[in-house]
C-alpha cells in the first residue's frame, strides 16, 4: 500500500509538472485566411496614415533605441506632432544587434514606446529586418550624418557578416521569436512587417559592400523568419512589403516577392511614383484579395505627393499609408536620393524629399498638415471605430 501511494503521488505530481507545461506552450499559428485577413481590417480606422518613425536627434535605428541614446522626452513631443494632423500609425525600425546587447532591456525600452504612442492614439508597425544601406552595423555610437546628404548612417539588419553567417542564424531566429513573442498579444501593435525590401542590393553607395549571392540567401531565410514569427502566434497580422518588378501575377514575380505575397498576412508595399504607377500597383496587388497598406511612398520631388496619393488610398480601400519620415533631422531624409552623388552642402534642394515638420512642430507645407487632417477625419462604412 505504501508503494502504491508514492507511486500514486508520483503520477499525481507527474501530471501537474505536464499540465503546466502545456498550458504554457504558444502553438504557432497558420498564415491567415483571407477571410480572417479582411476581418482584421473591417476592425481599423477608415483609413492609416503615418510615417516611418525616427526621431530628429537619431540617425538610425541602434541611435534611436540603445540605452544611451533612447529619449522619450524627443518620440512623446514628435509623436504629438504626428496626433496634430491625425496620424494613427508608424512604421519603426528595430535591429537584432539591439536584442544581442540587451534583449531585457530592448523590451522594458519598446514597452515606453508603446506606453507614448498610446498616449497619441498611435499603434506601430514593428520593422524587424531590413537590407538597405551600410551592411556593417555597429552598436555603441553611432557616426554624425555626411554633410547635405540622405540618409547617411542608416544600418541593415542583419548585416553583412550575420546574414551570410549560418552560424548566427540561431542568434536571429532567437531575436524574432523573442521580439515578437513578448508582445504577441499586445493591441497597441498594428503589426510586424517582417523584412524591409529584402531583396535590395543597394545603389552605388553601398552595392560594392554586397555578397554576390545576397538575394539567394534573403529567398532562404525569408520562410524562416515568417515561420520563426508564427510559431509565436502572434494576434497580429505578418507583412513583407513588395517594392520591385512585375507584380501581374505570382508567376511573374521574383523569387523573393513570390515569398513576400505568398507568406504575408496582410499585404504591403513600397511606391514612390507618380499617382497612375501608384493605382497600377493597387491593381497588381488586389488580384490576392487580402488587406492591401502602402508602408512607403512620398518623395514629393519625384511626383509622389500626399494631393495625389491619399485620395488613392482612400477611394481604393487600402489599410491605409505611411510616408518616409516625420520629422526632419539627422537622418536628412529631406534631402533626395542623389544627394549622394551629389551632396547639398550650400545650395539646397528646391523642395525637401520626405519629412512632414520642422524639429518645432512647424508642418513644412500647411496645406499638407489640412490634406492629412481631412482625411483623417473621414470614416468609411464597414470600419470599425
Amino acid at each position: 500500500m505504501q508503494r502504491s501511494a508514492s507511486f500514486q503521488k508520483a503520477i499525481t505530481s507527474l501530471l501537474a509538472i505536464l499540465l503546466v507545461c502545456a498550458s504554457s506552450v504558444t502553438y504557432a499559428r497558420a498564415r491567415w485566411t483571407e477571410a480572417e485577413a479582411n476581418t482584421w481590417q473591417t476592425r481599423q480606422p477608415s483609413i492609416l496614415t503615418g510615417g516611418n518613425f525616427l526621431p530628429s536627434n537619431a540617425i538610425n535605428q541602434l541611435e534611436m533605441w540603445q540605452a544611451a541614446t533612447f529619449d522619450p522626452i524627443t518620440i512623446d513631443r514628435e509623436l504629438g506632432y504626428a496626433q496634430s494632423v491625425g496620424m494613427k500609425t508608424m512604421r519603426v525600425f528595430l535591429h537584432d544587434l539591439l536584442w544581442e546587447q540587451d534583449a531585457p532591456g530592448m523590451k522594458q525600452r519598446m514597452n515606453t514606446f508603446l506606453t507614448i504612442a498610446a498616449r497619441h492614439h498611435i499603434r506601430p508597425v514593428f520593422v524587424l529586418f531590413d537590407s538597405c544601406w551600410d551592411p556593417y552595423p555597429r552598436l555603441g555610437p553611432q557616426r554624425p550624418p555626411i554633410p547635405g546628404v540622405h540618409n547617411s548612417g542608416w544600418m541593415q539588419s542583419p548585416g553583412k557578416i550575420a546574414l551570410m553567417d549560418p552560424a548566427q542564424q540561431p542568434r536571429l531566429e532567437a531575436y524574432v521569436k523573442g521580439v515578437i513573442g513578448a508582445f504577441a498579444q499586445d493591441d497597441r501593435i498594428l503589426a510586424w512587417d517582417l523584412w524591409n525590401e529584402p531583396d535590395n542590393t543597394n545603389g552605388p553607395e553601398y552595392h560594392w559592400m554586397e555578397p554576390a549571392n545576397k538575394v539567394a540567401r534573403v529567398a532562404e531565410l525569408l520562410p524562416q523568419v515568417f515561420a520563426w514569427a508564427r510559431s509565436v502566434n502572434p494576434s497580429q497580422p505578418l507583412t513583407s512589403g513588395v517594392w520591385q518588378g512585375d507584380w501581374a501575377s505570382l508567376q511573374m514575380m521574383s523569387a523573393v516577392a513570390k515569398i513576400q505575397v505568398s507568406e504575408s498576412d496582410i499585404l504591403s508595399f513600397h511606391n514612390y511614383g507618380w499617382p497612375e504607377e501608384f493605382e497600377q500597383r493597387i491593381d497588381e496587388l488586389q488580384q490576392f484579395h487580402r488587406p492591401i497598406l502602402c508602408t512607403e511612398y512620398m518623395a514629393r520631388s519625384v511626383g509622389s505627393t500626399f494631393d495625389t496619393i491619399l485620395p488613392i488610398v482612400w477611394s481604393r480601400h487600402l489599410v491605409g499609408a505611411i510616408n518616409w519620415g516625420l520629422v526632419v533631422g539627422k537622418s536628412q531624409t529631406n534631402l533626395p536620393w542623389d544627394s549622394w552623388q551629389r551632396p547639398y552642402v550650400i545650395e539646397q534642394p528646391p523642395v525637401w524629399f520626405h519629412d512632414v515638420f520642422y524639429p518645432d512642430g512647424k508642418p513644412y507645407r500647411a496645406r499638407e498638415a489640412g490634406i492629412l487632417r481631412d482625411y483623417n477625419s473621414r470614416k468609411r462604412s464597414g470600419s470599425a471605430q
